[in-house]
């Protein structure tokens, strides 16, 4: 199974650049196509630097005492070296809403957040588990998977906001030596090929999310304290958290916002049930 994960991350991936690739030739040729894919490069390298101060910043997170709350701390310290890591930064958000996310470049680089509503709803066994799924996002480097996907994700729609601009003043390269049936393709693709890259972009989430929860598994021991935990975390999550926004939903172990009718098919997160039953399928130990 987490073989299966990581070739569907793959697969996904390779699912972006052919997006990327698409609509990249329909604007400009390959030279339309790398102006962009660079330009979006930047702006997530920038991101992926400095992401941690920014969504640390963004929540309100303070470095937690360890005079305050021991117990997270030994969590933390125990599980980072079960998962053979630098143990990373412990924050605490504010929020009374039950939540907790990862962030950094790297293992070296690392922090783990939890909200004080978390905090008060989970044993220790439950937090546990929560815990452990945020270390093996950080072993598993899926802050540089995110970024990646950000990456394209962002080029495609900077290339598709080029292409119906290009198709408003006469099309683009390729669509001109087509005619009025090339520019009906390049709008389209301005259309469509935005809704397919945030698709592919979500699913890419939703696969790493059941990649951390089977890692998360193997490093606490028991993957019934995470499936536990999911459960107290589901109850409270469909009333939203303050102050989240869904440029930073994927990061949270459930999703911080309010649900809506499509949230399903729009999630950054598989279906909580499915996380708790892909768990209870898996031994401890």
């Amino acid at each position: 199974m987490p073989m299966l994960n990581k070739l569907k991350t793959f697969i996904l991936m390779l699912g972006l650049m052919g997006v990327l690739m698409l609509i990249g030739n329909l604007v400009g040729g390959r030279q339309g196509m790398i102006i962009a894919f660079v330009f979006a490069a930047l702006m997530n390298f920038f991101s992926y630097w400095h992401s941690d101060k920014i969504v640390l910043k963004l929540y309100r997170a303070e470095p937690a005492s360890r005079g305050e709350n021991p117990e997270l701390f030994r969590i933390v310290e125990d599980l980072a070296s079960r998962a053979n890591i630098p143990v990373p930064g412990v924050y605490i958000l504010p929020q009374n809403t039950p939540n907790a996310f990862a962030t950094g470049r790297n293992p070296s680089h690392a922090a783990v957040a939890v909200t004080r509503g978390i905090i008060s709803i989970l044993n220790r066994n439950e937090l546990e588990g929560v815990i452990a799924h945020e270390l093996s996002h950080v072993k598993n480097r899926d802050i540089l998977v995110s970024t990646v996907a950000a990456t394209m994700a962002g080029a495609i729609m900077l290339l598709a906001s080029m292409a119906r601009w290009a198709a408003i003043l006469g099309g683009g390269r390729s669509s001109r030596n087509r005619g009025g049936a090339g520019m009906i393709g390049l709008l389209l693709a301005a259309i469509i090929a935005p809704l397919a890259a945030m698709l592919i972009q979500m699913a890419i989430s939703r696969s790493r999310e059941y990649l951390a929860d089977r890692d998360g598994a193997e490093i606490s021991g028991n993957p019934q304290h995470l499936a536990e935990a999911l459960r107290k975390l589901q109850m409270h999550a469909g009333r939203g958290m303050q102050g989240a926004n869904e440029a930073t939903a994927h990061m949270f172990i459930v999703h911080p916002l309010k649900s809506s009718g499509l949230s399903g098919l729009f999630s950054t997160h598989p279906d909580t049930e499915e996380r708790i039953r892909r768990l209870q399928n898996i031994r401890p130990g």
